[in-house]
């Protein structure tokens, strides 16, 4: 006898008979002969009697079939069968037009949600084929009914969704030494140790872009100058000893020649010894310039994720101060300020200068010639982003100028905004970690649900009760992710668990994952503050000290929520300011539905990125710089800042040297500085003028560079409407 039925979505509810009937007479009702009681209780009781105690609807819609077939009413088997059929079209509706509009290549928020891949392409529709199909798959099966509800009400956002059946992680910070030391064996291929500068650039590249096919998340390299500064030593060594096959001298003494720095100079006036060693340089120079080329090269060209999106990659650098490290840097630099192809713009790597007093921000310092240069580049290129080793928050006490291997004690980030360093379970470093999965909360929405309140007090007491009740649904979504993730074999991620994961190395290839991915981060992001604090009080935080208090305040809650969360799940839970690209727009769409039009609220169609103040508020950049700085200690899962330049900024590193100031004077993380770039893809001209649209020598269509959430996009084409929408919204800071 039927006890309990089993539903679509894997929910178990009671046996209800009255929904059998209720099927029947509905079938019974289009035919002539119209209803048959008897026979509707005769089927029914048959039914339910002669089953086993638990059935699936489709099982029981199969009996039905079977039993009017038996009977005389075929004709209402008929119209059952077909209804049934219609049924199954019908929810099978949502996804046939999803799927048209991907063939169609319709430009909507579905194939628009990531700027960064063409849904266009074969391979990119087939990954939004799978992305739309796996996602119901994960609400009905992967997730409880509490978090389902949670999504569906607007609460949260669970991210890359269509990837967590996979098990895999979000990001991972390279030790590239090992890399290059040991060589490594993944898949069908495997490299040998490299032993020049050529090499170790490839193999690079081959690392970032193995490990973005086991993951949904960036790449990125921690250390890049001082992982790649001993190959430049090995090549140079090179050329000194095909110098001695040219020349038939003994030259072994120039092997370990003290370099102070790899300068190319002119060779007119040098003799002996001193001018073979500086032919070395020069050789050594160019050999670097061009690994250095052919990386930034490969990494905007070598296509990972079925083919169809270059490596989301991340490189940091800046304080290696040895000559060959420096050398890196310099050409890294070089290249970039060069740009690819026709002197375009790379879109990645994302860089990241690592400003440090001491090391590479004050005049006296080693490598404040190679930061100026990175400011005169970041000024036409957007890139290196800089991040600050001073920030109290990102200081490690066992970082020492003179340990060789300091960069093991320096945070590095992903390009889009993600940090890990410190590690509950583990050494605090970034190498060889990353971030496991995250989840945004939609922080405006509990406001616009209390903001009719009329006593402010009560409201904002209102507000963080629901703020607490969701934040602790998004905890146990990440720990229930985390217990799925956790029972993946070592052996489905052979890169990342066998070269890169800390102490994935020791696991058997059956072994679960389990026991090394604690030492990542369980990230809870937020986005829309300022609208938040418009529902709430009626201005934001930039306009507003009383909103600026109780901006901090939400987020200190959900700082200090996380550090419960930590503890009582065991895990290293962080707040992330949310680098929110297609959430901008959907968190809104919904809550527009349901509030209607609230100024200054929804009616735009997007919510402000995380913490930052609105873009459409002019203020100075030293004014944002205070109101967002103290946002930076408490988002430790990952934050930027960034000022919005006018003009061409192609010659004024001075302007970008006074932003990173401010990162210094403010205690902040990590920044960045967006301005208009022009570029003409045919004749290679460029230009800042925000009106032109084509270029004046050979009228082509410009293609616009354009930061979007931490990240460049060549082209607005694939933005989609709540980017797009924020993009005409901004201003100038000044």
């Amino acid at each position: 006898m039927i006890q309990t039925v089993v539903k679509r979505d894997g929910r178990v509810v009671g046996y209800n008979e009255e929904k059998i009937k209720a099927a029947i007479r509905k079938a019974m009702l289009t035919t002539p002969q119209g209803e048959d009681e008897a026979l509707v209780q005769r089927i029914t009781d048959r039914i339910g009697m002669s089953s086993p105690e638990q059935m699936t609807v489709e099982e029981i819609q199969d009996k039905v079939e079977v039993e009017l077939m038996k009977s005389s009413r075929k004709d209402v088997a008929k119209k059952y069968i077909a209804y049934r059929d219609q049924r199954s079209i019908a929810r099978r509706a949502k996804t046939r037009d999803v799927f048209l509009e991907i063939i169609e290549a319709k430009n909507n928020d579905i194939t628009r949600e990531n700027a960064n891949m063409n849904a266009d392409s074969p391979a990119g529709m087939m990954m939004k084929f799978a992305s739309e199909t796996t996602k119901p798959f994960v609400d009905d099966y992967l997730i409880d009914a509490e978090v389902r509800q949670a999504v569906k009400n607007n609460y949260i956002h669970i991210h890359d969704k269509d990837y967590y059946p996979t098990k895999s992680l979000t990001c991972v910070q390279h030790p590239l030494d090992k890399i290059l030391h040991n060589g490594f064996v993944a898949g069908h291929g495997e490299s040998r140790p490299a032993k020049r500068i050529e090499t170790a650039s490839v193999m690079t590249c081959i690392s970032l872009e193995m490990a973005q096919n086991e993951m949904h998340g960036g790449q990125a390299i921690p250390a890049f100058d001082f992982y790649l500064a001993p190959y430049v030593r090995a090549s140079y060594v090179e050329e000194i000893k095909v110098i001695e096959q040219v020349s038939g001298k003994d030259l072994s003494g120039l092997y370990n020649a003290e370099i102070t720095d790899y300068i190319r100079k002119d060779l007119d006036g040098l003799e002996g010894m001193e001018r073979f060693r500086q032919h070395a340089i020069n050789r050594t120079v160019n050999r670097v310039h061009q690994a250095m080329e052919a990386f930034i090269h490969n990494m905007n060209t070598i296509h990972s994720r079925g083919g169809n999106q270059v490596v989301f990659s991340s490189i940091n650098y800046g304080t290696d101060t040895s000559a060959e490290g420096r050398c890196v840097i310099r050409e890294l630099l070089n290249s970039t300020y060069e740009g690819v192809g026709n002197g375009a713009t790379a879109i990645f790597p994302i860089q990241i200068w690592k400003k440090k007093r001491g090391v590479s921000y004050l005049p006296e310092d080693r490598n404040y010639d190679l930061y100026r240069l990175a400011c005169k580049v970041s000024a036409r290129r957007f890139f290196p982003n800089f991040l600050n080793l001073d920030a109290t928050y990102n200081r490690h006490e066992k970082w020492d100028a003179a340990d060789p291997k300091r960069y093991q004690y320096e945070v590095a980030t992903m390009g889009c905004r993600t940090r890990v360093f410190e590690n509950r379970y583990g050494e605090k470093t970034s190498i060889g970690r990353g971030n496991l999965s995250f989840t945004t909360v939609n922080i405006v929405r509990l406001a616009l649900e209390v903001m009719n309140v009329v006593d402010l007090e009560q409201r904002i007491d209102l507000f963080f009760q629901k703020l607490d009740n969701v934040l602790e649904t998004a905890a146990r979504q990440l720990q229930n992710r985390f217990d799925f993730q956790k029972t993946a074999l070592a052996k489905q991620f052979p890169m990342l668990m066998g070269s890169l994961w800390n102490g994935a190395s020791e696991l058997a290839p059956d072994e679960s994952i389990e026991s090394v991915i604690n030492q990542g981060t369980l990230g809870i992001g937020f986005i829309g503050l300022a609208e938040c604090l418009i529902a709430l009080t009626g201005k934001h935080h930039g306009e507003s000290e009383e909103a600026q208090q109780l901006g901090l305040d939400i987020v200190k809650r959900m700082r200090s929520k996380a550090n419960e969360f930590s503890e009582r799940y065991r895990h290293n839970f962080s707040i992330l300011a949310t680098p929110a690209e297609g959430l901008a727009g959907r968190f809104t769409k919904k809550d527009r539905k349901t509030f209607g039009v609230v100024t200054g609220v929804t009616d735009k169609d997007y919510y402000t990125n995380s913490n930052h103040v609105p873009v459409y508020y002019k203020c100075s950049p030293r004014h944002k710089a205070k109101v967002e700085a103290p946002y930076h200690e408490l988002t430790r899962g990952g934050h930027i800042f960034y000022v919005e330049m006018d003009g061409d900024a192609t010659h004024n590193e001075e302007a970008i040297m006074q932003i990173v100031d401010m990162l210094d004077k403010y205690n902040m993380g990590y920044g960045s500085v967006n301005h208009n770039r022009n570029h003409c893809p045919k004749c290679g001209y460029e230009n800042a003028d925000k009106d032109m649209k084509e270029c004046p020598k050979c009228q082509s269509r410009f293609e616009t560079i354009q930061r979007i959430t931490g990240y460049l996009v060549g082209t607005t084409d694939r933005w989609n409407s709540g980017k797009l929408a924020e993009l005409r919204d901004r201003v100038v800071h000044e």
